[in-house]
């Protein structure tokens, strides 16, 4: 009889080492993005500073023009990939919640509780920096990148070059819609839910965002 315990802790040990070395593998990943994050955000302020000090000199119209297309085209994919690191964290999280749910029901055991507390504390699930540049970044696209202009108008080649420039951010918005779609849907109120459930994910322009058709789903890797 004392054998069962014994195989069964053993058991229990593998799968916490499991476990701990996939959290590893993401807290990881995790601190490497938002490190490059912080990086490139500090970059992007320093860029507009600059351009907007140039046509505060009476710089070149169309240069100030043609510089602001490239700023806010790096801008847009910028904070898609934010985005895509909050589903990420969601993600991973989740499936974590529910391995260890099945875990506790296959072997009658506890330890969903206690390893999901530890879960909470780890580094890939606080992403409150990361919501807080995403935040910025979108103040930054509506406050400075499309402020309202008065008595000025592009000319055809200026709408062409901007349009031009903003053909390589639609892959990484697509990519974006689809990340606060899978959001929206684990983070969606059900009949399963318990203390362990991520809240509902509550998108602005909710209504916008489901009405994009993306004709081909793209994986997010």
């Amino acid at each position: 009889m004392a054998a069962e315990p014994t195989k069964y802790g053993k058991a229990k040990a593998e799968f916490v080492y499991m476990l701990n070395n996939e959290i590893n593998k993401f807290n990881v990943f995790f601190m490497e993005q938002e490190e490059d994050f912080i990086i490139c955000h500090k970059e992007l302020q320093q860029r507009i500073k600059t351009v907007m000090d140039k046509w505060s000199s009476n710089g070149s119209r169309t240069e100030y023009t043609d510089e602001m297309a490239e700023i806010r085209n790096d801008i847009v994919d910028f904070h898609g990939e934010m985005v895509l690191l909050e589903n990420y964290s969601n993600i991973n999280f989740t499936g974590l919640a529910k391995i260890l749910k099945k875990y506790d029901k296959r072997t009658g055991g506890l330890l969903r509780l206690p390893f999901i507390q530890k879960v909470l504390k780890q580094p890939f699930f606080t992403i409150d920096l990361v919501s807080k540049l995403v935040k910025e970044c979108g103040n930054i696209i509506d406050e400075v990148l499309f402020p309202i202009e008065e008595d000025k108008e592009e000319t055809k080649e200026q709408k062409g070059a901007i349009m031009v420039a903003t053909e390589p951010v639609k892959g990484i918005f697509r990519n974006t819609v689809v990340a606060l779609l899978t959001m929206e849907e684990i983070r969606r109120v059900s009949s399963t839910k318990d203390h362990f459930s991520l809240p509902p994910l509550n998108l602005p322009h909710s209504h916008l965002i489901h009405s994009f058709q993306l004709n081909s789903p793209i994986p997010i890797l």
